[in-house]
């Protein structure tokens, strides 16, 4: 590993602490130990004392709004380290989850470690093939064994959903109306302090604009991400 490939995982990692840190400040973590100190009460092989083994031994506890993460984390073997942090958003993206955290840290690990995009790509395509696991949380698999749920996990699956199908378009469609969004919003940003008068119509209007593009895409993909009614995938 050279020095760039350092830097660059620890430019990660410093992220994630960050925002970790950030989040935790701003919430009661009371609660959050508690639900860690249940978890280590769990007989040894289940997925919740994993989690508590897991997260005692990086010294850290469940983070508020995101415990799904350290389930995710034991249940799929990757390990806590900027590395795997990316390489389990590609595997969660192969695996359905097309959330915007989940884009941006994916998007944002492949920038500053190219040299493993090819594993990344592994990845994506071994969620492809997992049946969805996005909405399983701690309170639901917690008593269930890590062997039991791994070959649950890894059973094969029949899918009832096309590449292309009018939902996966409409949320392409959601996400390019808000990189367009952004992109005009910033592109026009600078000439809204001219003084001149002609550069703040000309800019105002395609700023107004981005951020009608930038609040319509955000408003599909909070539509999009309803529930749906029937279930799509079939376990066999």
């Amino acid at each position: 590993m050279n020095v760039l490939q350092k830097i660059a995982r620890k430019i990660i990692t410093i992220s994630f602490d960050f925002s970790v840190s950030t989040i935790e400040r701003f919430n009661d973590m009371e609660l959050y130990n508690q639900k860690v100190s249940a978890l280590r009460n769990l007989e040894k092989g289940m997925l919740g004392k994993e989690i508590a083994t897991c997260l005692d031994h990086h010294q850290l506890t469940l983070v508020p709004n995101y415990e799904s993460h350290d389930l995710k984390h034991v249940l799929l073997d990757y390990k806590m380290t900027a590395e795997d942090e990316i390489r389990m958003q590609a595997f969660m993206l192969g695996n359905g989850n097309y959330t915007i955290p989940c884009f941006a840290i994916l998007a944002f690990g492949a920038l500053l470690l190219p040299d493993l995009w090819s594993t990344f790509y592994k990845d994506y395509k071994k969620g492809r093939k997992s049946i969805p696991i996005s909405s399983w949380t701690i309170e639901d698999y917690a008593t269930y064994t890590i062997h039991e749920l791994r070959l649950k996990l890894n059973k094969p699956v029949t899918e009832k959903r096309n590449v292309m199908n009018l939902k996966s378009i409409t949320k392409l469609g959601a996400f390019a109306s808000i990189i367009a969004g952004i992109f005009g919003m910033l592109f026009c940003l600078p000439f809204l302090f001219s003084s001149n008068l002609a550069d703040l119509v000309g800019a105002g209007f395609p700023f107004v604009g981005g951020a009608i593009l930038l609040v319509g895409g955000l408003i599909t993909l909070s539509n999009l991400s309803r529930p749906e009614k029937s279930q799509l995938v079939k376990v066999v």
